[in-house]
């Protein structure tokens, strides 16, 4: 069956979801015992803790930009939905303007939003959003977000923006917009994590010690569920990985969750349990989730099959272009007949490791003699410097649609260019 098809299915009679995103200054306090510091925010006007929603919903979503520079919304995980594509659909909304798009769930995960793909190199740092997307069918005792963001703070204590140079500068992390996270549990428990790296250029690892860790989604798309090595998850940026855990610990045991960035290893939330155990015993090892309708194969015999090369800056060879100088009346990285199948080879030139992200469709990590693939979805893959990945996706929904790359360094450029399906 189709994406379009899919979503005929999903269709619902509720109506639509009114949500309006505002992106404005403000201050927070990222570092303890510091004051506030000036971001740019991306928030909802009702609280956050509303941004949950259930597959089959459509939102009417408004955003109303109170920067003083363009501003354009992208999503991580929005697959089927091109009218929200930004700088292809959606223009850069100016200073005092707003934009009203429609956007249907039709799977459900857990997503991300921002308004930082204009961002490089601007005045102020800007955050992101989680959106949770339920699909009623995993027993668990808590669903917790983790959203977790990295900031270069000036001396005047106002967050940096990623594209320009700040070595001097210690990177400071935050978890659902704040220094740290408490989160109290009960013995017996089955806890639902949703991991978010919303860092803008980091790769990052994290660790829940004391605790066997499964994974059951990766990217908003389920899983086969698989044990974490050593309780540990890397995450790019934009990468979203849904895990459980179950409390094993008694009443008054604490455990960490541990990142690591590649040069340190920080706390950044603490779990307590407390308390009478939920159960008498602990749940069962958790069951897949419920397939969403991608594909269980992908024919590659005829698939179509394009190289990108993959780099820290941008090279007019390559195609590459940061967001405010993208063209979308240019020339696409490739065209494809909808429903064809196909296999990017990603090379990375750079000499630190690059993410790329693609918009619009999930795609299966290939094997390296193409004769298989990993067992999960992916819209975001970190690639090791000089090493070469090969991807492939089977292109169900017309529209055209971005493919964004970024070197893991906070000075270097988000990069952009375009792919259509027709």
């Amino acid at each position: 069956m189709t994406a379009q098809g899919r979503a005929q299915q999903i269709a619902s009679p509720r109506p639509a979801i009114p949500l309006t995103l505002r992106a404005q200054p403000i201050r927070r306090s990222l570092q303890p015992g510091s004051p506030d510091s000036e971001i740019w925010a991306l928030e909802p006007e009702t609280s956050a803790d509303q941004l949950v929603f259930r597959r089959g919903d459509t939102l009417a979503v408004t955003f109303r930009n109170d920067l003083p520079v363009p501003a354009v919304l992208n999503w991580c995980g929005l697959d089927g939905v091109p009218d929200a594509e930004p700088l292809l659909a959606r223009a850069p909304v100016p200073p005092g303007g707003r934009d009203t798009v429609t956007v249907s769930l039709l799977h459900a995960g857990t997503l991300m939003c921002d308004a930082r793909l204009l961002g490089d190199g601007q005045a102020r740092a800007t955050n992101a959003l989680a959106l949770k997307v339920g699909e009623d069918s995993l027993t668990a005792d808590r669903d917790e977000v983790l959203l977790i963001e990295n900031w270069r703070l000036r001396a005047d204590g106002s967050a940096a923006a990623p594209g320009v140079s700040t070595d001097s500068i210690a990177p400071i992390y935050s978890i659902n917009g704040q220094p740290s996270r408490d989160i109290p549990l009960r013995p017996n428990a089955r806890v639902r994590f949703r991991f978010i790296n919303g860092c803008q250029r980091n790769v990052i690892v994290v660790k829940i010690e004391n605790h066997d860790v499964r994974v059951i989604a990766i990217d908003g798309r389920p899983a086969e569920p698989f044990p974490a090595h050593d309780g540990q998850l890397m995450l790019a940026p934009g990468t979203r990985i849904d895990a459980v855990i179950d409390t094993t610990g008694s009443a008054g045991s604490t455990a960490q969750i541990l990142l690591h960035d590649g040069a340190s290893v920080l706390p950044i939330a603490r779990l307590t349990t407390a308390g009478e155990p939920v159960r008498a015993t602990l749940l069962p090892t958790p069951s897949a989730l419920p397939s969403d309708g991608l594909p269980d194969k992908i024919d590659l015999r005829s698939a179509l099959r394009v190289d990108l090369a993959l780099d820290r800056m941008a090279k007019s060879a390559d195609g590459w272009s940061a967001p405010t100088q993208f063209d979308p009346a240019g020339a696409p990285a490739f065209r494809v007949k909808r429903n064809r199948a196909v296999v990017l080879t990603l090379t990375n030139r750079a000499t630190v490791p690059v993410t790329f992200h693609l918009h619009g469709h999930h795609f299966r990590l290939l094997d390296r003699l193409d004769d298989g693939w990993k067992p999960f979805w992916l819209d975001t893959l970190a690639i090791g410097p000089g090493q070469t990945h090969r991807i492939a996706f089977k292109a169900e929904t017309g529209g055209r649609w971005l493919l964004e790359s970024m070197a893991a360094d906070w000075s270097a450029p988000r990069l952009v260019r375009h792919y259509t399906v027709e």
